[in-house]
């Protein structure tokens, strides 16, 4: 094995060399690290059935360079998950600041998670050709999802090994259709004839290698699985190819394996397969020495004169939308003499119909008796448990608290991303529920500093109850695609049960009971509860969130709204 380096700083390795490689050591600082304390959790970002918006070409005038593939060419939503450069990027990113926009479109429509067959099965590469033109090149790496399960009811998204023309007939388990599935060189080839007919020109790449070490510790290659058979489609078909396993792992030997491995998300379990920033531009830089090495004009014509020094991860506008609250009416109860039940949330709770998005908390109140209980919705669009605290919102809810009044809280939407990036608007919270802040500026240039969820939430809770109110913690309700798999907001949902548990609050796990009636009534039904492609329900879904929130509310230990439900029979089920 190769042996590894004791420097006590692990970071130093890979900066000094990467200054060499790709003259930008700065891209390593948010990457490199001594992890004094656990990795935190690898981070899904190849739903089974993820809502994409894929970019178009910005200038439909220009010839396009249009990327597809999987997560190593484009991850998720190109975000880093909210950790920036220390997140998961594919290659197809950075790729795009060797090239002049002047000249060319760069357009990555990988999706992460696909493999070359569903990359067509699932309807990509039909909304992606209709984009090809003359004169465009098209490259494609698909292979680290080929070898997955031809047949079962999570991907079914493997091909039938080698270029051959074998092919299997299935009932496929997930998409209820008969299919017939073929090799991965035959969907290589069916990429190539599409191309072409277009009049645009295909390249193929074989799949960048994993953070792997053969024996005599060198990055281990492909050569016989879906790196060669790449090439070997490629030879076939007469078309360029470009052999990002052996390119990348060559840098991968030069670097050594420390270094290797600060190009690669710090998480548990171990990541793999997708780089971070580091690694991405890496394996940007070996993909376009490989574009120029074909000698096609074009591709010399679209580049920049210099190579890029150190490009940035972008930044990414967050587009959870805050609401401007000079356009939210705010609600009071109606008649003071009753005791109400307040609605502390985000636009998931209250959305006012815009883009035909509607709120839970906006269908809620039929299940009340109006005679015994107001109902207040106080949520409102693009807040945190940070921001609600900070701007005022929640001063005005507990001012107008008394004895007997319930409050549900929701928050976890908008929590989430870094602390100090501009892109988040200054309302992610410290993860966790402990003392700790972490200081943010502000767009004035003050200071703030930031606390845990946990935290914001414990002071709900610490000053409603000091109003003799009831407080009912509620996790979020969960993404249209993030129900199926493993669970969603799994972490919020545990701060907000660990809150309650210590501050004497109730617990609500919305996130569940919504999910649990997604697999009720089944994909197909659900993707029509959604006004947008993830998070927002239209006027149906707040119809079955809300029931399921009421259903949540009946279980709760004393049903303590149960004297106000509109129909008595059906509370004291």
């Amino acid at each position: 094995m190769q042996r590894r380096t004791t420097n006590p700083n692990p970071a130093m390795p890979l900066l000094s060399t990467l200054r060499r490689l790709l003259h930008a050591p700065l891209i390593l600082l948010a990457c490199a690290s001594v992890h004094a304390q656990p990795l935190p959790a690898a981070v899904n970002t190849d739903p089974a059935r993820a809502q994409v918006t894929l970019p178009e070409p910005a200038n439909p005038a220009l010839p396009s360079l249009i990327l597809i593939g999987d997560s190593t060419v484009r991850n998720g939503r190109d975000d880093g998950q909210g950790k920036g450069a220390a997140g998961q990027w594919g290659w197809g990113n950075p790729v795009a600041a060797w090239f002049d926009p002047a000249r060319v479109n760069v357009v990555n429509r990988a999706v992460g998670g696909l493999s070359s067959r569903t990359y067509i099965t699932s309807g990509h590469w039909e909304r992606t050709l209709a984009f090809v033109k003359r004169g465009d090149i098209v490259v494609m790496q698909f292979g680290h999802n080929d070898a997955g399960a031809v047949n079962d009811t999570s991907r079914a998204r493997g091909t039938i090994r080698g270029i051959g023309d074998e092919t299997e007939e299935i009932d496929n388990l997930l998409t209820h259709k008969h299919e017939t599935v073929h090799t991965y060189g035959w969907y290589l080839r069916r990429f190539v004839a599409d191309i072409r007919a277009r009049g645009a020109t295909p390249i193929i790449c074989s799949p960048i290698p994993h953070k792997q070490w053969d024996a005599a510790g060198h990055a281990k290659r492909d050569r016989d699985t879906y790196g060669g058979w790449a090439a070997a489609v490629a030879k076939a078909e007469g078309v360029g190819f470009i052999d990002l396993n052996e390119g990348i792992a060559r840098r991968y030997d030069g670097l050594g394996h420390d270094a290797v491995v600060q190009l690669f998300p710090q998480t548990t379990p171990d990541e793999h397969t997708h780089t971070n920033w580091a690694g991405a531009v890496l394996n940007a830089q070996v993909a376009v020495e490989g574009m120029k090495a074909l000698g096609d004009p074009r591709i010399a014509a679209w580049l920049k004169p210099r190579a890029p020094v150190n490009p940035q991860p972008p930044v990414r506008e967050d587009d959870r939308p805050v609401v401007d609250a000079r356009a939210v009416r705010d609600e009071a109860p109606r008649d003071a003499s009753l005791p109400t039940l307040y609605l502390v949330g985000d636009s998931t709770v209250k959305s006012g119909g815009v883009n035909g998005a509607i709120g839970w908390g906006e269908r809620i109140a039929p299940y009340f008796d109006a005679r015994r209980i107001n109902v207040v919705n106080a949520a409102i669009g693009g807040r945190s448990s940070r921001t609600y605290y900070t701007e005022g919102r929640w001063d005005k809810v507990r001012d107008q608290l008394k004895r007997g009044d319930v409050v549900l809280i929701q928050f976890g939407h908008n929590d989430g991303g870094r602390i100090g990036d501009p892109a988040m608007k200054n309302r992610a919270s410290a993860p966790g529920t402990g003392p700790e802040t972490v200081e943010d500026t502000r767009p004035d240039g003050t200071k703030e500093q930031v606390h845990s969820f946990g935290w914001y939430m414990a002071r709900y809770v610490a000053d409603a109850k000091a109003k003799g109110a009831t407080v009912v913690l509620v996790s979020p309700v969960p993404h249209r695609d993030r129900w199926q798999e493993g669970r969603d907001f799994a972490t919020f949902a545990d701060w907000d049960r660990q809150v309650a548990e210590a501050s004497g609050a109730l617990f609500m796990d919305l996130t569940l009971l919504v999910a649990d009636g997604y697999r009720r009534i089944g994909a197909d039904k659900v993707n029509t509860l959604f006004a947008d492609a993830r998070t927002h329900t239209n006027a149906a879904g707040a119809e079955f969130n809300a029931e399921r929130v009421v259903a949540g509310l009946k279980a709760l230990p004393g049903n303590p709204l149960g004297a106000y439900f509109a129909d008595r029979a059906l509370a004291a089920q």
